[in-house]
């Protein structure tokens, strides 16, 4: 494969994901080309519904959105790349349109998988690494900026075994503030310092783009009020404007009262609310990555998806799952008796949930949330650009 002089990489895009959870979950690669090329000017190009991820971040320069899809989009994406005169581009979703947008805008390199029929549109396709089923979707991304590293030459200061990646999201004080004085409003100071000893869940019930991934909302519903009863907890129910409708029905099966925040809140407003909680308990969804990389305990509930690959990429992040014969299926409805959620009470929810608490009373040990307004030196601040 073709070398690149790492001396003529001066400006670089990097083509992000669509999701929020997979977002996130290519946290640890940005930090890495970020190590890699430390005077480069990076610019991330995604979608603007994850916006919220990347708000003024120590690996980027700025950010250039895309609010939709089709033809209008792509042209448009084209004619901001040509203006950024970038030496790089970086592809990690696998699309063929994020590799025309690229070759298209005349940016010499562009490296990314050669799936998808677009391999010749890349000057440096990457075959698929074998073991992708097997490994956590963050390597997947880490292997592009691995490769990028080879063909380059150039090596970080993190490349050895004794820095592992580093997906951690990090909050501002000033964020954190703004969301405790939502919290005051909507639930009488939840979690703040006149009810320290009270526990403040959040629960995520939805799930955008699979409904195979939802745990039954009766199930929330009867472990909110477990939660509730038992533990005095302030549950929180959150997610987005998409996934109100689950929020409103497990409210009102509920017996007791929960928060209901979903839909009220922008993504940026979202992570800075869970980055307060003492829990989260969600599906396979774009907040269980969240919470996790903030250092906030999660318990996810998995069903049809591979927790391989997408479990939270953080040790307080835990899983609970019963798969039968058919899981991972990956469908994004079951075809069947949905057994792989249905297999999962919530008196087994409840007890973890407990654990994972004790745990965390125990350890005594309430992660410092680290301001986000830091730079690297000799950087600007990011600058925004919204792309239709």
């Amino acid at each position: 494969m073709t070398q690149i002089k790492s001396t003529s990489i001066k400006r670089i895009v990097v083509r992000g994901t669509n999701w929020v959870g997979d977002a996130v979950m290519t946290v640890p690669a940005l930090r890495k080309l970020r190590a890699l090329f430390p005077a480069a000017h990076i610019t991330l190009a995604t979608r603007s519904l994850t916006e919220g991820i990347f708000i003024d971040p120590d690996f980027l320069d700025e950010l250039q959105l895309h609010a939709h899809s089709g033809i209008l989009s792509t042209i448009g994406q084209v004619r901001e790349w040509r203006k950024g005169q970038f030496d790089l581009a970086v592809l990690f979703p696998n699309s063929f349109e994020s590799a025309l947008v690229a070759f298209l805008a005349g940016v010499p390199a562009r490296i990314g998988y050669g799936t998808d029929g677009r391999r010749m549109l890349l000057t440096h396709p990457l075959p698929q690494p074998e073991w992708r089923s097997t490994r956590h979707e963050v390597y997947y991304y880490l292997e592009i900026i691995d490769q990028l590293a080879k063909i380059t030459g150039v090596s970080s200061p993190d490349d050895s075994a004794t820095h592992p990646p580093d997906g951690s999201l990090r909050v501002s004080e000033v964020r954190r503030k703004a969301a405790l004085d939502l919290l005051d409003v909507r639930a009488g100071n939840p979690g703040g310092k006149n009810t320290p000893t009270r526990p403040l869940i959040a629960l995520c019930p939805g799930s955008i783009n699979s409904r195979a991934k939802r745990w039954p909302m009766e199930r929330y519903a009867a472990l909110a009020d477990r939660l509730i009863n038992e533990l005095g907890a302030e549950v929180l129910l959150i997610g987005s404007n998409d996934e109100l409708e689950v929020s409103r029905e497990v409210a009102q099966l509920m017996r007791g009262k929960a928060v209901v925040l979903t839909g009220e809140t922008d993504l940026a407003d979202a992570i800075a609310i869970l980055s307060l909680v003492d829990l989260l308990v969600t599906n396979d969804t774009g907040p269980a990555h969240i919470a996790s990389a903030l250092g906030r305990p999660t318990l996810v509930i998995f069903g049809p998806t591979n927790p391989l690959t997408t479990r939270p990429f953080s040790e307080v992040g835990e899983i609970v799952r019963h798969p039968p014969d058919c899981a991972p299926c990956m469908l994004r409805d079951c075809p069947i008796d949905h057994r792989c959620m249905t297999a999962i009470s919530p008196e087994e929810v409840f007890e973890r949930a407990m654990a994972i608490l004790e745990t965390s009373a125990m350890s005594g040990k309430r992660q410092e949330v680290q301001s986000s307004t830091f730079r690297m030196p000799g950087y600007e601040r990011s600058k925004l650009k919204l792309v239709l």
